[in-house]
């Protein structure tokens, strides 16, 4: 049995009653009923995820996967693809925006090189689980093998194991790839059955002409590789990103180990759809941390069925989005364990 199938039958849902009792817990915090709103929600999925009463999420990782991708051919990015390794130097130095919001929230940043078109050597920090040197160009056959897909996923599930056994409570996810926009964009087109011009943005700030030059490119895509809806690994090979397959094993793996899990902008959910599409109890584990700018992210949202936690209209990606909700999940954990009860306040209750 492979690594994928063994970590897909690891998976449950969450239990119900625990969930149901988190409730009754907050209800004798001293305040009315559900006015925390969604921090109650947070709480309770929290404590059901652990299955502790109360979550231990001081230690918080947000993983930052790097890729190349051969679609950039097409046009279809602001920027060139050496930016991508340049970007994870960054990364690596502390200087990017990922990096500067992971500092407020107290979250660790690992940046992993699984498919960057560069050779990094001895580069002190990175985790080197580079599967291929980036994509091929779906818009002229598919974007990677069955194997490099696999080796992906692989990553992904691999790093979650190793959070487990560190003891970490709760994981992000980030990305860094120019040209991933336009992958991300043809899953939700083909698992959703949307046309490119419905979930196709402008990603790094490209106007008009290369606007349509991206959808063209990414219609062009599925109509030539003509990946299947129903076959969400199908779908991810024929017109995905590594850095995209390393996410959807993260998840699985987080899914798999009770870790919860918060799947930052775009490109990101891109990852957490495949999961999800492989498994429906995965979205129990997962939380979104925004509504990214890009057009085509309410769309995988909705098809998740997960609401996110802020809308700043961001589109930076990195798992900055990822850095600035972390705080807003340990706030639930902190009402249940700081909040006085009605009883021990000497407040009436309801």
């Amino acid at each position: 049995m492979s690594l994928l199938q063994t970590t897909l039958q690891r998976i449950q849902p969450v239990d119900e009653v625990v969930l149901a009792q988190t409730q009754t817990r907050l209800d004798n915090k001293t305040k009315p009923l559900g006015s925390l709103g969604r921090l109650e929600e947070f709480a309770r999925r929290l404590v059901a995820i652990s299955g502790q009463p109360l979550p231990d999420l001081s230690r918080k990782v947000i993983f930052t996967f790097a890729a190349d991708h051969g679609i950039t051919e097409e046009g279809v990015s602001l920027y060139p693809r050496e930016v991508t390794a340049q970007m994870v130097l960054n990364f690596l130095n502390g200087g990017a925006g990922v990096n500067v919001l992971a500092r407020h929230a107290g979250a660790e940043v690992r940046v992993v090189d699984v498919g960057v078109d560069h050779d990094f050597g001895d580069c002190p920090g990175l985790i080197q689980a580079k599967v291929a040197r980036g994509t091929r160009n779906f818009a002229k056959g598919p974007a990677m093998s069955r194997e490099e897909l696999e080796a992906a996923l692989a990553v992904g599930i691999g790093l979650a194991e190793r959070c487990k056994a560190e003891g970490i409570g709760l994981v992000g996810t980030g990305e860094m790839g120019i040209g991933n926009t336009s992958p991300s964009s043809a899953i939700i087109a083909a698992i959703g059955g949307l046309s490119p011009e419905q979930v196709t943005h402008r990603g790094t700030g490209i106007g008009d002409d290369a606007l349509r030059v991206k959808v063209k490119a990414i219609k062009n895509g599925l109509e030539l590789n003509h990946p299947d809806p129903a076959d969400p690994l199908d779908v991810l090979q024929k017109v995905g990103g590594l850095e995209i397959a390393a996410i959807a094993g993260l998840v699985l793996g987080c899914a798999a180990n009770r870790i919860p899990v918060v799947a930052d902008g775009f490109i990101s959910t891109a990852g957490a759809l495949i999961a999800s599409e492989l498994h429906p109890a995965v979205r129990d584990y997962l939380f979104a941390a925004h509504e990214s700018v890009e057009v085509g992210h309410r769309f995988m949202l909705e098809r998740i069925g997960i609401r996110p936690i802020l809308h700043l209209d961001l589109r930076l990606g990195e798992g900055t989005g990822a850095a600035l909700s972390m705080p807003l999940l340990e706030a639930g954990v902190k009402i249940l364990a700081e909040m006085a009860t009605f009883e021990q306040a000497g407040v009436t209750g309801h």
